[in-house]
């Protein structure tokens, strides 16, 4: 592509593709099967009405909440790391809306699906994550979102808010061994870290803190070091649309193309999303 700069993701670029396993794949029976075996192209997977139920509840840490749901819709469900499922969720006036959550984990065998929810705000989808509890009803539309991991990239940059976290270690712990990666998260303190467990000791995750002096400009100094060399890799930006924007402009002066940068705001500070998408970024 002219005028591409050395390592930019090319368009049409493959994608890694996370799908539950056949009962054929002998070599994978009884685990998750790895990456490089279910590495597919030109696969596209339409959005499905997925009726579920809530398993379980557990809080993570004090403010992100981990949702378990299940059913029989979930045999033969197929998704790639960083999509996630749209939940109808009532609102006080009886109307339903919909609320997109990043699919933390999905074990195909068990038929469970985590999902996790940052508690923070009082929106529809944060009193119906207060509320919920298992057995209740879950109407899911999904998978849906179109950035997954790009195969291309020799190394991996995930960045962004407490909101980004889930989609950040979905995609890292699917990527295959050796490959280089690191997550530079923003939380509100260190009781909202929580540990990635990767043998792969090329696997990082840096912690900045909202209530820290430095607050959200140390995450765009450590991600702007962290990225001084463009070449080869590919950033995925996740979170608060004000951070995002800031988070790629950085990347951008940085050297970075925009084939290289993948964003997507979750929210915006101060406004309620009262559509069924988020927030668009205007750069």
């Amino acid at each position: 592509m002219e005028g591409a700069r050395p390592g930019a993701r090319r368009r049409g670029a493959r994608r890694f593709f996370f799908k539950s396993i056949p009962s054929s794949a002998s070599r994978c029976a009884g685990q998750t099967c790895p990456l490089h075996f279910r590495v597919q192209q030109g696969l596209v997977t339409e959005p499905k009405t997925l009726p579920l139920v809530v398993a379980s509840v557990e809080d993570v840490t004090p403010a992100l909440r981990r949702i378990r749901l299940t059913g029989r819709p979930l045999e033969g469900f197929e998704y790639f790391p960083g999509q996630d499922v749209a939940l109808g969720v009532v609102r006080d006036d009886g109307s339903i809306v919909r609320r997109r959550y990043t699919i933390r984990r999905f074990d195909a065998g068990r038929k469970l699906l985590d999902l996790e929810v940052v508690m923070h705000g009082d929106g529809p989808g944060i009193r119906w994550a207060q509320a919920v509890h298992p057995g209740l009803a879950v109407e899911a539309i999904g998978p849906r979102g179109k950035i997954g991991l790009d195969a291309n990239a020799t190394w991996h940059l995930f960045a962004g808010d407490a909101t980004a976290l889930p989609a950040a270690f979905a995609m890292m712990e699917t990527l295959p061994a050796g490959v280089r990666a690191g997550a530079y998260l923003l939380v509100a303190d260190p009781s909202e870290r929580q540990r990635f467990d990767a043998a792969d000791t090329t696997r990082t995750v840096t912690w900045r803190y909202e209530n820290a002096a430095e607050g959200r400009d140390g995450l765009v100094e450590a991600v702007s070091a962290a990225a001084s060399s463009p070449d080869g890799g590919h950033a995925y930006l996740a979170g608060e649309v004000a951070l995002v924007l800031t988070l790629k402009t950085a990347l951008l002066a940085r050297g970075w193309s925009l084939d290289q940068v993948s964003a997507k705001a979750y929210w915006n500070r101060g406004r309620a999303n009262a559509g069924h998408g988020e927030p668009e970024i205007k750069a």
